[in-house]
C-alpha cells in the first residue's frame, strides 16, 4: 500500500512531537510503528518481538542497543525483509520515506517487490562478519559491480569505474588491484571496507549497520566507524547500528533505543542516555561498561538471565533481575514514561507515585566523570 506523499505532514506539522515516537515527524526517513513478531518452532510460539516503535530522522544515526537476543537484529531483519519462514508479523507497520517523495509500508511488499525495489536500491546492510558476506569464489570487482548491473542500467564498464570510485571512497590503496583480488587475499579491515563499498554501490539513503566492527581488532573497529560517519556526512546517508557495545553508541550514535526483550524500554538523544539514564536496565548496562578510573577491579553484570519469551512473563519483563523491582512490576507491564520531548522510558519507577530511587554508587561516580569531562553540570 502507498500511502500519499504528505503523510507524515499531514500527521503531525510544526515543532510537535509523537508521544510514543519521539522525534519531529516531517525529519524522519523510517518510522517502525508498534511492529510485533511471533516465530512459530517445534516448542511453541516465541514472541520475540512485542510492540517495538522508532524513528529514524534524515541524515543521523539512530543505535539499537542491548543484550543478545534482546530483538535489535530481528527488528531490522523485517525492516529490510530478511525475516526467516517461521516469523509471523502480527501487527505494525514500517513506513519508508524515500522513494520519490511517497512513503511506503514495507511491511505490505511482497519479497519479490523488496528484492527488487528496496534491498541494496533504497536500504543496504552491513554485517558483522565480512567473510559470510562475501562469495569466496568471486573476484571483489565482480562482487560490487554484481549489485549495480542488477539494479542500475548502465554497462559493465561503467560498474567497473564506479566500482573502483567506491574502493577509492572507502579508503582501499591501489583500488585497480582490489577489484581483481578474491576476499580471502585481503585483511579484515579490508573486508569490511569492501562490504560497506557493496552496501553503497546502489546509493541507498539507509544503511543498516550489524555489529560491522565485532570481528575486528580495536584499531581496525575504531577507523570503521569514523568511515561510517564520514560517508553518512558526505553521502548524506541515514544510518542504523545494531550493537551490544555503548562504547560504539557513545561514538556514532544521534539517538538511541535500549531494547530489552523484544522491546524498547528506554529512548533518547546518545547525551540524554548516557549523562541522564532512568531504566534499571539501561544503568546496568552503562555499569557493565569498562572504565579505567573505576576503583573497582571487576567488571559489573547485570544479574540473572534474560527472560525466555516462549512463555511471555506476565507484568515487567525486567522484574526478576531489577533489584529496584516494585509490586506492580510483576503484574502490570511499564508504559513508556515522558521525561523530556526526546526521552522516555518504560519503568514504574517514573510513576509520580513511586518510591524516590538513587542509581547505583558505582554508576553515580561514572556520570560524574563523563559529565566532568564533556563540561556538563
Amino acid at each position: 500500500m502507498l500511502l500519499t506523499k504528505n503523510f507524515f505532514e499531514d500527521t503531525i506539522t510544526g515543532d510537535e512531537f509523537l508521544l510514543r515516537g519521539n522525534l519531529a515527524v516531517s525529519k524522519k526517513i523510517l518510522s517502525v510503528k508498534n511492529l510485533d513478531i511471533t516465530f512459530k518452532t517445534n516448542a511453541g510460539d516465541i514472541h520475540a518481538i512485542r510492540g517495538v516503535n522508532f524513528d529514524l530522522p534524515r541524515g543521523k544515526t539512530v543505535a539499537l542497543v542491548g543484550e543478545s537476543g534482546s530483538g535489535k537484529s530481528v527488528t531490522m531483519k523485517a525492516v529490510a525483509g530478511l525475516l526467516d519462514d517461521n516469523a509471523v508479523i502480527n501487527s505494525g507497520q514500517v513506513l519508508f520515506g524515500g522513494v520519490e517523495g511517497q512513503v511506503i509500508d514495507l511491511l505490505t511488499l511482497t519479497k519479490k517487490d523488496l528484492r527488487r525495489k528496496i534491498n541494496g536500491r533504497q536500504i543496504a546492510m552491513v554485517f558483522q562478519d565480512p567473510m559470510t558476506s562475501l562469495d569466496p569464489t568471486m573476484t571483489i570487482g565482480n562482487q560490487i559491480t554484481e549489485a549495480m548491473l542488477l539494479h542500475q542500467k548502465i554497462s559493465r564498464r561503467q560498474s567497473e569505474e564506479k566500482a573502483i570510485e567506491l574502493l577509492n571512497l572507502v579508503g582501499l590503496t591501489a583500488p585497480e588491484k582490489r577489484m581483481k583480488s578474491y576476499p580471502h587475499q585481503l585483511s579484515g579491515g579490508q573486508r569490511q571496507r569492501v562490504v560497506i563499498a557493496i552496501a553503497l554501490s546502489c546509493e541507498p539513503k539507509i544503511l543498516i549497520c550489524d555489529e560491522p566492527t565485532t570481528a575486528l581488532d580495536v584499531t581496525i573497529q575504531a577507523r570503521i566507524l569514523d568511515l561510517i560517519d564520514a560517508l553518512r556526512e558526505r553521502l548524506g546517508l541515514s544510518v542504523i547500528y545494531i550493537t551490544h557495545d555503548l562504547g560504539v553508541v557513545a561514538k556514532v550514535a544521534d539517538f538511541v533505543n535500549v531494547m530489552y526483550a523484544g522491546k524498547i524500554v528506554e529512548t533518547g538523544t546518545v547525551e540524554e542516555i548516557f549523562y541522564d539514564p532512568r531504566h534499571p536496565y539501561t544503568w546496568g548496562l552503562l555499569s557493565a561498561m569498562p572504565d579505567l578510573d573505576t576503583d573497582d577491579s571487576r567488571l559489573y553484570s547485570i544479574p540473572g538471565s534474560p527472560p525466555n519469551l516462549l512463555h511471555e512473563p506476565p507484568g515487567d519483563a525486567f522484574v526478576a533481575r531489577n533489584e529496584f523491582a516494585m509490586k506492580i512490576d510483576q503484574r502490570t507491564e511499564p508504559p513508556m514514561f515522558q521525561i523530556s520531548e526526546t526521552h522516555f522510558a518504560a519503568t514504574w519507577l517514573l510513576h509520580s507515585d513511586a518510591p524516590r530511587v538513587d542509581l547505583p554508587k558505582v554508576l553515580q561516580a561514572r556520570l560524574a566523570r563523563a559529565r566532568k569531562a564533556a563540561n556538563l553540570k
